[in-house]
């Protein structure tokens, strides 16, 4: 199993959810976040004043899918979170050893 965790612009949260959904993702959850990257924040405008905005809004989505389905929700979230600019986001993929279902007691893939 892995553990799929993507960082990406928050108007394309729809989007990436429906493509997951197609892929066959059954659950994922979802944090609005904060943070930077090359795009190193901006500057704005507000009531006549100028002002830096170090920490740009993100959407953080997290979902647990199994070895062979983790290539395809790789593939959905590129495809559809991608914009091509600068602050598209990043993808962090890591392995996960165990999941238990709370409700049930189901352990492992049969838990996700």
């Amino acid at each position: 199993m892995k553990k799929i965790e993507a960082v990406i612009k928050p108007f394309k949260l729809d989007e990436v959810r429906e493509a997951l959904s197609e892929v066959g993702v059954t659950g994922l959850t979802v944090t609005e976040v904060k943070g930077f990257g090359r795009q190193k924040g901006h500057t704005e405008l507000y009531r006549g004043a100028e002002y830096v905005v170090d920490f740009l809004p993100k959407i953080k989505i997290e979902l647990i899918v199994a070895d062979a389905t983790a290539e395809q929700a790789i593939e959905a979230i590129v495809k559809s979170a991608r914009t091509g600019k600068i602050g598209d986001g990043k993808i962090f993929v890591t392995p996960v050893e165990g999941v238990v279902r709370i409700r049930t007691g189901e352990t492992d893939e049969a838990a996700i």
